[in-house]
């Protein structure tokens, strides 16, 4: 179960989007991973969409949406931590399954009328076990390229535009099919996309990281099983996500309102495509960039970005201003979540980089819940302008954070101790 380690390019090389494709064994885990992070993408506005049709409120919608969101953000940092331990498949496999039964009761009961708290019985379990392939991705990218390679930066890009990607087509996809076919078929198409991609990506264990058991018992250095959140570093970008999250929920619900409010409620999926769109520009755009400014700069200017562009939803009224304030929206999100995910790798030891990535994606869940909640009951009262103020106090909170904490984000010089173990020392790389 040994990863491919793929040699630094030359030195004087450009390191671009065509070389990291070549590396030995990646398509392999990307095309089935791609399918098997759809549950992201369409979970929340599937749940939105046929909950608000079941009950006719957004506020009603949003709170069994929020419950699917903090679940995933508890769990999702558990589900990392034994993936790294015992190795994604034997965590991934038994997952996909818990999740797509848990969508199934869900969809059933919600059809049914069933009361919110069994609603939220069955929405608990669907967010927990959301599969974690977006960080076994990232993960498995930096167990196969060097340490250090300047691939990593386009690896982190190519994810970000990756993830992006599925939030132009998730949410068309479970809108085209909630409109168009069944309430329900959304959520049922999100659960089968999980099952079958899941379980295609778990078949893939030759690329897999090595678990730490395995390490272990093959005599390699013992790490301390110290959780990656006891790095100050990892707990700022924690915090920072939570606005990223905030952004995404806040627009899913807000955009869904804004087009009922408009009178073309089938405008919504365009109109979260455009925004998503954005965002996949501007990650195509950082991984071609050879950066000369350091990360933790690119960041603070990432979240300064989001922050202005978001100050401008709560007053557009029209459809196509909005779908250009949704796109410089999106615009401004890839520099700060790229910048995050490829922090990571310097701040934390690589027995631990699945859970430290399921963090970042746990925030941004947890995020997503709380503004999914509020953006709902603000949209029920005071209309969609009122929803697009999660947006905003989300990004600014999160600035505020990055800007206090920025020396936390700092990557200590090589050789400098960050964890002990048993008679080692783990060290990190330099900014």
């Amino acid at each position: 179960m040994a990863s491919t380690v793929t040699r630094s390019p030359r030195e004087g090389s450009k390191p671009g989007y065509g070389q990291l494709l070549r590396t030995p064994g990646a398509w392999g885990f990307l095309l089935p991973g791609f399918a098997a992070r759809q549950p992201f993408a369409m979970l929340t506005i599937g749940i939105v969409l046929l909950v608000e049709h079941t009950t006719g409120s957004y506020g009603t919608a949003g709170v069994v949406a929020a419950a699917t969101g903090v679940a995933m953000a508890l769990f999702a940092p558990q589900s990392g931590k034994l993936a790294d331990r015992y190795g994604q498949g034997a965590v991934l496999m038994p997952g996909v399954l818990v999740h797509a039964a848990s969508v199934a009761l869900l969809t059933v009961l919600a059809l049914a009328h069933a009361p919110l708290w069994a609603l939220f019985v069955a929405a608990v379990p669907a967010g927990a076990s959301v599969p974690q392939v977006g960080p076994m991705v990232r993960a498995r990218w930096a167990a196969t390229l060097d340490s250090g390679s300047p691939l990593m930066q386009t690896a982190a890009a190519f994810e970000s535009v990756t993830d992006e990607f599925t939030f132009v087509i998730g949410p068309v996809l479970a809108t085209a099919l909630c409109a168009g076919v069944h309430p329900a078929a959304g959520l049922v198409a999100e659960a089968s996309l999980t099952l079958a991609g899941g379980l295609l990506f778990a078949a893939q264990r030759r690329t897999q990281p090595v678990p730490n058991r395995v390490a272990e018992g093959a005599g390699a250095a013992r790490e301390k099983r110290a959780s990656a959140l006891t790095v100050p570093g990892v707990r700022v970008l924690a915090v920072a996500f939570l606005g990223i999250g905030a952004v995404f929920g806040g627009m899913q619900v807000s955009l869904t309102a804004f087009a009922q409010e408009a009178g073309q409620p089938g405008i919504n999926g365009v109109l979260y495509g455009i925004f998503a769109a954005g965002n996949m520009l501007a990650g195509l755009v950082c991984g071609a960039i050879a950066w000369k400014t350091g990360p933790r700069r690119r960041l603070l200017v990432g979240y300064a970005a989001l922050t202005l562009a978001a100050s401008t939803l709560w007053a557009v009224h029209s459809v196509p201003l909005m779908g250009a304030a949704g796109l410089l929206v999106g615009l401004c999100i890839a520099p700060a979540l790229i910048t995050g995910f490829t922090l990571v790798e310097g701040l934390v030891p690589a027995t631990a980089r699945t859970e430290a990535f399921t963090w970042l994606t746990g925030s941004v869940a947890l995020g997503q819940a709380a503004a999914v909640t509020a953006a709902g009951q603000l949209a029920d009262g005071f209309g969609a302008s009122a929803g697009f103020v999660v947006p905003l106090a989300g990004t600014a909170l999160a600035l505020a954070t990055v800007v206090a904490l920025r020396g936390r984000l700092a990557r200590r010089p090589a050789g400098r101790v960050v964890a002990r173990g048993i008679g080692h020392q783990v060290p990190v790389a330099v900014d």
